[in-house]
């Protein structure tokens, strides 16, 4: 069988095998980078029986059923599996991260949790139906979430902290129970498409920058820098 080309599958050591979600999770595949249940399906299949994997994830997200039909298949599996969240794990993203026996975030990663929502068009009646569908999917993320948690969050605060798109960093995270371990920070920049971004309301800026963005910020802040230890070396000087 033939692996898809957007989930990249290693196998150096035996009965480990390394799977990275790098794109948004969608129903059907246009982008290279993108990830749909059958697609992953099928990596499963290729991948065969292992004693462990070790899924990477940098994802925004996306379809909520295509991620949780994912975030299934690795709960059923045999496999031990590490979760990785490389960059950013948001929005089902999130969901299928629970999937993890351990869950390692670099401390320079961030999880985000929200509602889910979606485009409805219709009459009233067909808007009402349409909320209370969405009332019932946001039931199915609050379930993985609490059963990895465990007793470090409860229902209540989990629900806050969804109505409020909350955008967790990797200590917030394990403080929660929705990631066990803080390693070592990487480079790995954070993946979310524009499209997606725009729909999110409380993107941290440090996301939303292209990469010549964040390299003129940084200039900026040296420079800045650079100046104030001038003044401070001139004024001292002339005591």
């Amino acid at each position: 069988m033939t692996v898809p080309k957007y989930l990249t599958v290693k196998q150096e050591a035996p009965q480990t095998a390394d799977m990275y979600i790098s794109g948004e999770v969608v129903t059907d595949e246009y982008n290279k980078s993108d990830t749909s249940a059958s697609g992953f399906r099928d990596a499963l299949q290729a991948v065969g029986s292992v004693s462990t994997i070790n899924l990477h994830i940098n994802s925004p997200g996306g379809s909520v059923f295509e991620g949780i039909a994912i975030e299934n298949m690795l709960k059923q599996n045999k496999a031990k599996v590490n979760v990785y969240v490389d960059g950013l794990a948001a929005s089902i993203a999130s969901v299928i991260a629970m999937s993890g026996d351990t869950i390692f975030m670099p401390e320079n990663a961030m999880m985000m949790i929200h509602n889910p929502w979606e485009i409805v068009m219709g009459n009233a009646s067909e808007l009402r139906k349409a909320a209370d569908d969405l009332d019932q999917i946001t039931k199915a993320s609050v379930v993985t979430y609490l059963a990895k948690a465990g007793d470090k969050l409860d229902e209540v605060k989990l629900t806050d902290l969804m109505d409020h798109e909350t955008w967790l960093t990797a200590n917030e995270a394990v403080g929660y129970g929705l990631a066990d371990q803080v390693i070592e920070a990487n480079q790995v920049a954070a993946s979310i498409s524009p499209k997606l971004m725009d729909s999110y309301r409380h993107v941290p800026e440090s996301l939303t920058r292209k990469p010549s963005e964040e390299n003129n910020y940084r200039q900026r802040l040296q420079q800045k820098a650079k100046q104030s230890n001038q003044l401070v070396n001139s004024t001292l000087g002339g005591f």
